[in-house]
């Protein structure tokens, strides 16, 4: 389980969500078993996710986000509902190459630069909302702030952070956003840009032990606030049968009569848990009358 804490200012104007999404990343690694690069860039992204769904408004609600800048990692994607429950996945999850300048995992290099970030966002209405903004630095947390600065105008300020023992396993993870509303006292932004200069990476204060509210304590430092609510969030796929069946329906008649005759049985993967779905033969059939009654 993550453990997930949003904070507000007493005035209104500031709101953090931090979250400790050690063992959320560490599901992720488990299923995907990805190199140590991967896992601080998918990391990193499934952390946001699960920070960014917490902020939706409805229950049914759920964000999306893929990034792809044409680095090694190929596409990364990451979707969470409004409980901060997330599933995530990647194209190439082995990926091997030199660390960076600063000694530490090269995620940028991994995913690359040329290319975009999306945020889809499902709020039960007709039509998604749909951002899109070319990636700054495929640093992640800063195309975040990137992305809420350009598409949704927000003050932003987001920290994510993955820490992989040498055996690949994940040792720590974690992240928070900082929002600034419009009416913030410029008194109030600079006390902010103060403890920002002060904070330790994300990281290593995960890795210190640290919780959530500290977290958010130390970026709120001499601003007034308290905590709105905490609550457990994990890595979680809502994948099942009926699903699976009603995405093989979507594919057609014809698509489904080929499935039929040139196999025996029809085996389906989910991309986020890796759990398989077989279909036998009279399971087909019974799918191909469903598809041809629409």
């Amino acid at each position: 389980m993550g453990n997930m804490i949003r904070a507000i200012s007493d005035d209104g104007s500031v709101m953090v969500c931090a979250v400790n999404s050690t063992d959320m990343i560490a599901k992720m690694e488990q299923i995907h078993k990805p190199s140590a690069v991967v896992t601080a860039a998918l990391g990193r992204l499934t952390t946001a996710a699960s920070i960014m769904g917490a902020m939706l408004k409805g229950k049914d609600d759920t964000v999306t986000l893929r990034m792809n800048g044409s680095g090694k990692t190929g596409t990364l994607i990451a979707v969470a509902n409004s409980k901060g429950n997330v599933k995530s996945y990647v194209d190439n999850p082995i990926v091997e190459i030199p660390l960076n300048s600063q000694g530490k995992l090269d995620v940028s290099g991994a995913v690359g630069k040329d290319g975009v970030l999306s945020v889809v966002k499902d709020l039960g209405l007709k039509e998604p909302f749909i951002g899109q903004v070319p990636i700054a630095t495929g640093e992640i947390a800063e195309d975040i702030t990137h992305y809420y600065a350009t598409s949704e105008q927000t003050p932003t300020v987001c920290g994510l952070g993955v820490l992989v023992n040498p055996d690949l396993s994940v040792k720590a993870a974690g992240g928070y956003l900082l929002q600034l509303l419009p009416f913030a006292d410029e008194s109030v932004i600079d006390v902010i840009e103060n403890n920002l200069k002060v904070m330790p990476s994300v990281s290593k204060m995960f890795d210190d032990g640290l919780t959530p509210t500290q977290v958010c304590d130390m970026l709120l430092k001499d601003i007034p606030h308290d905590v709105l609510d905490e609550f457990d969030t994990e890595y979680k796929c809502d994948c099942s049968k009926k699903r699976i069946e009603r995405a093989l329906i979507s594919l057609g008649s014809k698509e489904i009569k080929s499935l039929i005759e040139e196999q025996e049985t029809v085996q389906v993967e989910c991309h986020f848990c890796d759990k398989k779905y077989v279909f036998g033969k009279d399971d087909m059939i019974r799918l191909l009358k469903e598809s041809e009654k629409r």
